[in-house]
């Protein structure tokens, strides 16, 4: 019995440092990396956390034991002050004026063999063209003469000439303006277009920040070598801080309807969600169902986003658990009539 007693305090003991750690992680979005870079590795972990506590509330339940209100609170507070985990139900409104615009990260459309799948940038091709979005943003592009799908217009920005390797977005609406925000020191870029929707123009921006460079092959938090990995890891948070300022300092200066798509590299739960997607609609969070898992790891992880005006009406949105790629497509439904 005593034995027995001695293993429930340590669960509880490790209960309360999970719940407290969750805890401490609210404060993420308010603290930025360049102040703590360390901190903000834990915006990666909140989806575990989260699911750490569930369990820990199921498991106290069982046993009729007081000990479920420590997770019980901390998770309550997260449901009412942060971003969702998990959505219980979605929307499906979808009116034939929709824009549906759809972001992909598509790791250069295989072009570096990572998928064993031969057929894997055909599929996406394939994929694309049945969804047929009106705006299409993807990140991680590699101009190919294999490209299938076809648009009216399209806005492409590589590294350079000889290095293909980029962003792109796609449009059926007429593109009146376009740039490159150019990140400094960096792979990573972010791109715009201003395109003609009738009589508005909306603003598309394509959101490319600092890759982690996590391979979702491996168990990335347990390798030997942690110290190299979280010194790497406070780097790219670092650089994301950069870039998201540079983002932001050129998105202020635009005061008309907006998209912003892209690959965030970060969770929800992270200073550089909260920046970009302030006084904006997360179409998940309007419309989305499920985890809303975008990023093909081993815990639900949500780091690609479509952000719009607080006025727009987000009609559905959806995530497609395809294979073809490391990260998962997201496809929202805008309206603004």
């Amino acid at each position: 019995m005593k034995k027995y007693s001695l293993i429930k305090k340590l669960l509880y003991l490790i209960n309360s440092i999970v719940a407290a750690i969750l805890l401490l992680s609210y404060l993420l979005p308010f603290i930025s990396p360049k102040s703590v870079p360390t901190f903000a590795v834990l915006s990666l972990l909140v989806p575990f956390l989260i699911i750490a506590n569930l369990l820990f509330l199921i498991y106290w339940l069982i046993k009729l034991k007081k000990q479920f209100l420590l997770s019980a609170v901390v998770l309550g507070i997260g449901w009412l002050f942060s971003s969702p985990f998990y959505k219980l139900s979605g929307t499906n409104n979808v009116l034939n004026s929709d824009v549906k615009v759809m972001s992909y990260n598509v790791r250069t459309f295989n072009y570096y063999k990572w998928n064993k799948d031969k057929n894997a940038a055909q599929k996406t091709f394939e994929f694309i063209t049945e969804k047929e979005p009106d705006i299409l943003a993807i990140q991680e592009f590699y101009e190919s003469d294999k490209i299938s799908f076809t648009y009216p217009y399209k806005y492409i920005k590589t590294k350079s000439k000889n290095n293909k390797f980029g962003l792109a977005i796609y449009s059926k609406f007429k593109i009146i303006r376009q740039g490159s925000l150019d990140f400094a020191n960096s792979t990573n870029n972010a791109i715009y277009i201003d395109i003609l929707k009738d009589k508005d123009t909306i603003r598309v921006y394509n959101l490319h920040l600092e890759s982690l460079k996590i391979n979702p092959d491996k168990e990335n938090f347990g390798e030997e070598n942690s110290e190299k990995l979280l010194k790497r890891l406070k780097s790219s948070f670092t650089k994301q801080t950069n870039q998201t300022e540079v983002f932001l300092a050129h998105e202020k200066q635009w005061k008309g309807k907006k998209i912003i798509c892209g690959d965030l590299n970060n969770t929800a739960y992270s200073w550089v969600y909260n920046q970009i997607a302030n006084n904006k609609k997360d179409a998940y969070i309007e419309a989305g169902k499920g985890f809303g898992k975008s990023f093909n790891y081993f815990f639900p992880v949500r780091i690609d986003f479509i952000l719009t005006n607080e006025n727009t009406e987000v009609t559905r949105f959806r995530t497609f658990p395809v294979k073809y790629s490391d990260h998962f497509p997201i496809l929202a439904n805008l309206n603004w009539e």
